[in-house]
Parts: C-alpha cells; sequence; structure tokens
C-alpha cells in the first residue's frame, strides 16, 4: 500500500470518528426528540460512511485482494435507508404532537360548551 493511500484512509478513519462523535454528542445534548434526531442522521451517517470508505479503501488496495464490495453495500444501504428512517420518525413525532395538540383545544372546548349549557332537569 502507497503512503498517499495510508494517508487517505487514515485522515477518513478520523474524520468518519469525528463526525460520530460530533454524532453522538447532539444526540445527547440537544433538547427535543426531533432535534435529537437531527445528529445521529446527519453526521452519524457521514462519520459510518466515511469510516466505511476508509475501509474500502483498505481492502481494496491489498495485493491479495480485489475490490471490497461488501463495505460499498453496507454504505449504500446505510445512505438509502438512514434518511427515510428520520424522515418517518419526523413525521409520526409531529402527527403524534398534533394529535396531543388537537386532543387538548377539543377538551377544553368541551369543557367550555358543558360550562355555557344549562343544566338539564333530569341530571
Amino acid at each position: 500500500m502507497s503512503t498517499a493511500t495510508e494517508y487517505a484512509v487514515a485522515a477518513l478513519i478520523v474524520l468518519g470518528a469525528l463526525f460520530v462523535l460530533l454524532g453522538s454528542i447532539g444526540l445527547a445534548r440537544l433538547p427535543d426528540f426531533l432535534t435529537r434526531l437531527h445528529g445521529p442522521t446527519k453526521a452519524t451517517t457521514l462519520g459510518v460512511g466515511a469510516l466505511l470508505l476508509a475501509s474500502a479503501i483498505f481492502f481494496s488496495t491489498r495485493p491479495d485482494r480485489g475490490v471490497s464490495l461488501h463495505e460499498l453495500a453496507i454504505l449504500f444501504f446505510l445512505f438509502i435507508t438512514a434518511p427515510v428512517t428520520a424522515h418517518l420518525l419526523a413525521k409520526a413525532a409531529l402527527h403524534r404532537q398534533a394529535k396531543a395538540r388537537d386532543g387538548e383545544q377539543r377538551t377544553t372546548a368541551d369543557r367550555e360548551k358543558a360550562r355555557s349549557a344549562p343544566e338539564s332537569p333530569l341530571g
């Protein structure tokens, strides 16, 4: 393996580790669900992608092996599934928040209606 390839692999590993660390810190430190979702889906996906790319380069440049396709397949599925999963989680969270907000409004409206309605002689 050439020196330039070794430097490229080392740089990708360091870059990937920094992105994974940044995404993990974002997951731990951000205040609510939607902002916590942003850190891992963006930064951690890039970090794991850089690590997989470094692994693919390392194993592809070895003299006894050909092109390493396992890491590229994982990278492809990661970049396809991570944004879709994040979108579905965010959509479910927004739907759940809207449903809770509508439930509170209905409850308040029902209370107002019950207060303003005349009392029934039957009950």
